[in-house]
């Protein structure tokens, strides 16, 4: 089954055409690197496929359903490029991953075994364990990136949608995170990864979309990433 099929995807905010008939297809196992310049309408993008902006015409199916029913099934996870918190909110790390798994804990949000287990594993795998119980406002930016991150890794979700997760981390934590969406790359998840890195999105995507409003260059890294694309890409600039 297709991880994710846009079809004809068009989008306004208003007067201002920020999609213009997007189409793209993921399969199963994929990382795909979405880069454009900015207001290109790359988080535009990843909100109408959460179902969070109503498009103006087109189709959204995550694993075969609709975005609606992707989230009630958590089968899709979403990293905003920037998280609304109150630095001085009262709450600790592990607590902010475990909000991952809410979607499968009922009205009472009563942690399961299976829920712990899935949260001190993400935390895990981004390094983070030490740290599990530090207040999120006392982290730095790059410390609550993987925070972040590690709470979309545990909803298990087999569809990662993660924008701009390498903002303000260093090139040791980055190097870090790309082997970890490759773990889970090769475990059947498929994450489509918005980044402004030429140089890195190579090491860390199969595939490469690029996107100026309009979807204007799709495929491997090597097929995409040539001076002539880029220049027609990053010499435009999209609405969004």
């Amino acid at each position: 089954m297709t991880a994710l099929e846009v079809t004809g995807l068009t989008v306004r905010h208003g007067d201002v055409l920020a999609l213009d008939d997007v189409s793209l297809r993921l399969d199963p196992g994929t990382v795909c690197g979405l880069m454009g310049p900015n207001g290109s309408g790359k988080s535009t993008l990843f909100r109408a496929v959460m179902g969070l902006v109503a498009p103006e015409r087109g189709t959204v199916r995550v694993l075969g359903t609709t975005s609606a029913g992707a989230r009630r099934r958590a089968a899709v996870a979403y990293m905003p490029q920037a998280e609304e918190i109150d630095p001085d909110f009262p709450i600790v790390a592990h607590q902010v991953v475990l909000t991952g798994r809410y979607a499968g804990m009922g009205i009472a949000r009563r942690a399961r075994p299976a829920d712990r287990a899935a949260v001190a594993a993400a935390l895990d795998r981004v390094g983070m364990t030490g740290l599990a119980d530090r207040q999120i406002g006392r982290l730095s930016g790059g410390q609550r990136k993987r925070v972040f991150l590690a709470r979309a890794i545990a909803q298990d979700a087999p569809l990662l949608l993660l924008d701009e997760p390498f903002a303000g981390v260093d090139h040791g934590t980055q190097a870090e995170l790309t082997g970890v969406l490759h773990q889970l790359r090769d475990a059947g998840c498929t994450v489509l990864v918005s980044t402004h890195d030429v140089g890195g999105v190579s090491r860390l995507c199969d595939r490469v979309a690029l996107l100026a409003g309009q979807l204007l260059a799709d495929g491997t890294p090597d097929e995409v990433l040539t001076p002539d694309v880029l220049g027609r890409v990053f010499g435009l600039r999209g609405a969004s």
